[in-house]
């Protein structure tokens, strides 16, 4: 070691001057930093969830939507508002990425001729508004709200709330670029209407989600990294009180960063509203480094030794466990590596190897900065040591309640840790947003004026070619209709596919809305529909080119995903236990919710692989196989306990609390090492326990406490995320760290004082 530290000393002018260069250069790399969102990015491109999507959009087109809402108190059938529906769905057909669109005004309405009673007319229902009395607009509400096929989708029940209903082409792009100028051509669209009426628009759809996942990861990215750079530095600057101190510890935080971001673009790895995020993860573990080297080294020079003198006290005392920790954090940002979700993984690959390059960086690169620098540090008088008073006070309380310190904690973590068999797992992406976010108020705005704002695409095989004009499968889709109403009245707001059709003309032709009983008259229904419809209106959206798949959109309410996997399950099991056919839920909500299920087997083997990964490095630290469960107590705790007050409060398990089950034991993991480091060291230098943990505080203890304070404030800044995984995150990460300070620092230490005390009886 001696031999390793006087050779980082000895160049330690090349070293600091070239790991800077050669950051500069891979740093270039970052000309070419590119953010990706979308649905894509969530899955593996084997991803059977995917590729089932992929088939289904093969066969039915693009089922993503661009949705306009508003609502006029006034009701909506009045020649305003008419005209604001008219021209905006005008204007939508004439944008370049938008197929089709469906709104109140062109929605084909099906009714009988007046000349000739068995004439079937399919036209447009409003035309020539400024033609309309007030009489003929009263009659157009009262027709229209007898149409079960839009009731609730395109106008609410009492006519005061309407939807435009603009389809995107498939040949539609997925990139981050195309959902960004494609909202700012809705905004256009909608801009002068707002200026000349006042109305307010409410913009939903999944360009408009995959829009908010971009804006939302780039405010916050550009805002966190030096926000949380900012706090490190002040913290430093406060405990040491030394600006070349805390200037150094950012500079190591700052070229960790460029490297780890330089390497994953050039590993061919795009940003996402995750990895977004890896710079304050990076800035967490290369400050809890930095301060444990700085922390001894202060200590030392207040002892009176001098700065070479110092520097070898420092790694030689901190070299292993700051090994040993940054390999523990990097196995357990590394665990997220098996989970099937992308953006996971690539986060834990690039953090693992961040928490890699901090150790390298910080034994190196700060010892030659101190060898250089040598900050001016005075010997501190013995009795005036208020470091050395506060680690005798802390021994001395711990052996003196011990019993009580044990029996308190194991009793509130007890209590809290029950809390974990309440927890539900949710992973519905119009949840991922704040409620302040103008997405989230617009399928707030839906859900309680209209319609379900999310949708199921239900897909029902007939098993045969022209199977959907056969009047038995009809006659069970009318069947699915009433009992998945009546199952989940809470939750289905409105379902729609081509029966309404069938049964629509066949009212106006027979007068009666039951299916017809010949097949041959069905397709008669749907060919005499199919012809009448305008360019661009078709319906081989709705049926696959066999005629022989069915697809049926129900609009939904926003709920839990296990209510979600629950109402999927229930679908597809009706079909297959109340008839002969098939069916498969698909479109993204089904994507979104199958996604949970990976989420909750990533939570758990990343989980279980970082404990077990821990515990064989801990053994091999310390050798000692009968302290094997206080090695992992204190690492276990605090994520079952944060996950225990979860299930107290009702708060679901999402996608950022999946990360962070894993990063808290990599991370609390630290203070573990750290503490059984010094404290073996103490007794192999004779000390009894109490002054055993007397050396822990002093020469880890505040350090732990200290790096807990930073790492804390660090994650808190999720805090002010409008990204409630990232929230979630920060509040889920930076409680259970301030759980590990308690468990190592205290249930710990009382623990080892009783086994001391029983082994002294014995």
């Amino acid at each position: 070691m001696d031999k390793f530290i006087n050779l980082i000393i000895k160049f330690r002018w090349y070293i600091a001057l070239i790991i800077p260069i050669i950051t500069i250069i891979i740093g270039l790399q970052l000309k070419n930093i590119t953010f990706e969102s979308g649905y894509r990015i969530w899955f593996d491109k084997d991803s059977k969830i995917l590729k089932n999507y992929d088939n289904f959009r093969s066969t039915f087109g693009n089922d993503q939507v661009i949705t306009v809402s508003f609502k006029n108190d006034k009701g909506i059938f009045n020649k305003e508002s008419l005209h604001v529906i008219k021209r905006i769905t005008d204007k939508f057909w004439e944008t370049k990425y938008i197929s089709r669109v469906d709104s109140i005004t062109n929605y084909q309405y099906i009714y009988s001729g007046t000349k000739h009673i068995d004439d079937v007319i399919i036209e447009d229902f409003i035309e020539e508004i400024d033609k309309l009395t007030i009489k003929q607009l009263e009659d157009k509400k009262r027709l229209i709200l007898k149409e079960e096929a839009i009731v609730n989708r395109l106008i609410s029940s009492d006519a005061t709330t309407t939807t435009i209903v603009a389809r995107l082409s498939p040949s539609a792009s997925e990139t981050p670029e195309f959902n960004l100028e494609l909202k700012e051509l809705t905004k256009a669209i909608l801009q002068p209407e707002i200026q000349k009426y006042g109305y307010e628009f409410f913009l939903n759809g999944r360009p408009i989600v995959n829009s908010a996942f971009v804006e939302i990861a780039t405010a916050e990215g550009i805002l966190f990294t030096p926000l949380v750079l900012v706090l490190a530095m002040l913290i430093f600057l406060v405990i040491f009180k030394k600006f070349s101190i805390m200037l150094t510890s950012v500079v190591v935080v700052v070229l960790i960063i460029v490297i780890v971001l330089s390497v994953q673009i050039m590993l061919g790895y795009k940003i996402n509203n995750f990895t977004v995020n890896m710079p304050v993860f990076i800035t967490a573990i290369a400050i809890a480094d930095a301060m444990h080297i700085f922390w001894i080294y202060t200590v030392a020079r207040k002892e009176g030794m001098d700065n070479v003198q110092a520097i070898y006290k420092s790694i030689k005392q901190n070299f292993l466990p700051i090994f040993f920790t940054s390999l523990t954090t990097s196995i357990g940002f590394a665990s997220l590596a098996i989970s099937n979700i992308i953006p996971i993984k690539t986060l834990g690959i690039a953090t693992a190897t961040a928490a890699l390059l901090a150790f390298i960086l910080t034994i190196v690169f700060i010892t030659a900065i101190l060898a250089i620098i040598n900050p001016k540090i005075e010997k501190v008088k013995k009795e005036k040591n208020r470091i050395n008073n506060f680690a005798k006070w802390y021994g001395s309380f711990i052996i003196r309640f011990d019993k009580q310190i044990l029996i308190s904690t194991l009793f509130i973590f007890i209590i809290l840790g029950f809390g974990i068999t309440k927890v539900k797992v949710d992973s519905n992406t119009v949840r991922y947003f704040n409620e302040n976010t103008d997405l989230r108020k617009a399928v707030n705005f839906v859900e309680s004026n209209m319609g379900g704002p999310v949708s199921y695409e239900i897909i029902i095989d007939s098993q045969k070619k022209d199977g959907i004009k056969d009047p038995k499968f009809l006659t069970k889709v009318n069947n699915f209709y009433e009992m998945f109403y009546k199952t989940f009245p809470d939750e289905v707001r409105h379902i729609s596919s081509l029966l309404q059709i069938v049964q629509k003309i066949n009212y106006v032709m027979n007068h009666s809305k039951t299916i017809p009983n010949k097949q041959e008259l069905i397709a008669q229904y749907l060919l005499l529909y199919t012809l009448s419809l305008p360019q661009g209106m078709e319906i081989n959206d709705q049926i696959d080119i066999n005629e022989r798949m069915l697809r049926i959109t129900a609009s939904m309410n926003v709920t839990e995903t296990s209510k979600d996997l629950k109402m999927i399950a229930w679908i597809e099991n009706w079909w297959k236990n109340n008839s002969e056919y098939k069916a498969q839920v698909n479109g993204q909500t089904a994507m979104f919710a199958n996604l949970a299920q990976d989420l909750t087997q990533t939570l758990f083997f990343s989980i279980m692989l970082a404990i077990i990964a821990v515990s064989l490095i801990m053994l091999l630290i310390f050798k000692n196989i009968r302290f094997l469960p206080l090695y992992i107590l204190p690492n276990i705790i605090p994520i079952v306990l944060v996950v225990g007050i979860m299930g107290w409060l009702n708060i679901d398990i999402d996608i950022g609390v999946a990360i962070a089950g894993a990063i808290i034991i990599g991370i609390a993991v630290d203070d573990s090492i750290h503490f059984f480091v010094k404290y073996f060291e103490a007794l192999k230098k004779g000390y009894n326990v109490q002054d055993s943990l007397t050396y822990v505080m002093k020469y880890a203890g505040y350090a732990i406490i200290l790096t807990t304070i930073i790492l804390s404030l660090a994650f808190s800044v999720f805090l002010f995320s409008d990204f409630l995984p990232n929230y979630m995150f920060g509040v889920i990460t930076a409680s259970a760290l301030i759980i590990a300070i308690i468990a190592d620092l205290l249930m710990l230490p009382a623990i080892l004082s009783l086994i001391d005390k029983y082994k002294k009886k014995i």
